[in-house]
């Protein structure tokens, strides 16, 4: 009788689980129709062939991206493989990576190429409306080695490779992105001269880095983009920071439903006043916090002074002393006595011996851009003021 009880058991518990299989499956084609209705709300689209689950791997094959503003133009990527895939609550996806194919293009005298291709922690939304953080794509870490486009059997612009890093905090991210070791060849421009200016100013070949980190608040909408630098040897760093709120979920999905609208009107000229109206209103969602554009220099502001004054049959130090002069001369007519003043200090502080130069907007209170704009229009003088512009060197 044991052994009877026994086989029952196994019996019972072997007709449960062909039962359940089916139902614990992943459906590699859920996933996808769902990755793409995620990335159709960027514009972007994603086809594919068929997609199929082993275990917790799912491999699609014949994925190709387009663009909706762009139909039956498409990049064949080839076949995506997710693997570490799981269901999550809600009926949405969540892959541990996701390995592209290397790309290999040519076209006429054109190639580029890209491997190594990765995202790490991609979490696809069951419903990708937008509302909130679990209705979007999200990754964790998307990677990259080398690329390359090569020109007439000649590498003209090489990267060793990208990292981007997004890093869920309470209430919104963080988040930084590196490109490595990017690299152009300016020696094959044909117009002479820029290719006289870029041989006499050392540019024929760029080697630097473009970098980037800041902060998205989701609640509040604030973006502080602390850092967006690019920085060649022997030329400079040159870095964008900004401060700004108003970018929430809501303004988002406003702005995607207002380009889709555009999109789906076939009187372009039409859609594009709508557009325009629309950005307008959405304008007024975001104020300005702070902003600022800093360079610091590699040597590359005597060479250009130097370079310039050969074309005038002066001296670069000659040059440089009639800048001083013109400057404030060319200020003067904006109108901007405090601006003027700034300006001129600073040009002539960074002339007599370069080091940095800073041009930098820090408003007492945050700033709504609707009034930048009316300022704009109404009193360009006045916009010094309005957001706080300091100009300095040196520092």
């Amino acid at each position: 009788m044991k052994h009877m009880r026994n086989l029952h058991l196994m019996m019972a518990s072997t007709a449960f689980l062909t039962l359940a299989g089916p139902a614990l499956a992943l459906d590699g084609t859920d996933m996808m129709k769902k990755l793409n209705a995620a990335t159709s709300a960027g514009g972007t689209v994603i086809t594919f062939e068929k997609a199929e689950a082993d275990g917790d791997t799912v491999t699609a094959t014949g994925v190709q991206v387009g663009s909706s503003s762009l139909p039956g133009d498409t990049l064949k990527i080839g076949d995506l493989t997710f693997e570490g895939v799981e269901e999550i609550e809600g009926g949405g996806y969540h892959a541990k990576t996701v390995s592209f194919p290397d790309i290999d293009i040519s076209q006429e005298e054109g190639r580029f190429s890209a491997n190594e291709i990765q995202i790490t922690g991609l979490t696809i939304p069951a419903n990708a409306t937008g509302d909130t953080l679990n209705d979007i794509l999200l990754y964790e870490t998307v990677s990259t080695g080398p690329i390359a486009l090569n020109i007439k059997g000649k590498d003209v612009l090489a990267i060793d490779s990208i990292e981007s890093n997004l890093e869920r905090q309470d209430g919104g991210f963080a988040y930084d992105a590196n490109v490595a070791g990017l690299k152009a060849d300016l020696s094959q421009v044909e117009d002479s001269n820029a290719k006289e200016a870029i041989e006499k100013l050392g540019l024929t070949t760029l080697d630097g880095t473009v970098t980037m980190k800041g902060i998205w608040e989701i609640e509040s909408g604030k973006v502080a983009v602390d850092e967006y630098a690019f920085d060649f040897k022997n030329v400079g760093r040159l870095n964008f920071a900004v401060d700004f709120s108003g970018y929430t979920l809501g303004f988002i999905k406003s702005l995607q439903e207002a380009v889709k609208t555009a999109k789906a009107n076939p009187n372009k000229e039409e859609a594009n006043q709508a557009t325009g109206l629309a950005m307008l209103g959405l304008m007024q969602q975001l104020t300005i916090n702070s902003a600022s554009i800093r360079f610091d220099d590699a040597s590359i502001t005597k060479k250009a002074l130097d370079y310039a004054g050969s074309q005038q049959g002066v001296t670069g130090d000659q040059l440089a002393q009639s800048l001083k002069g013109l400057v404030p001369m060319m200020m003067a007519q904006l109108n901007m006595p405090e601006l003027q003043n700034q300006v001129a200090a600073a040009v002539n502080t960074y002339l007599d011996g370069p080091k940095s130069l800073t041009i930098s907007a820090a408003p007492e209170k945050p700033v709504p851009v609707p009034m930048i704009i009316g300022a704009a229009m109404g009193a360009p003088n006045t916009i010094p003021s309005v957001l706080g512009v300091k100009v300095t060197a040196n520092d």
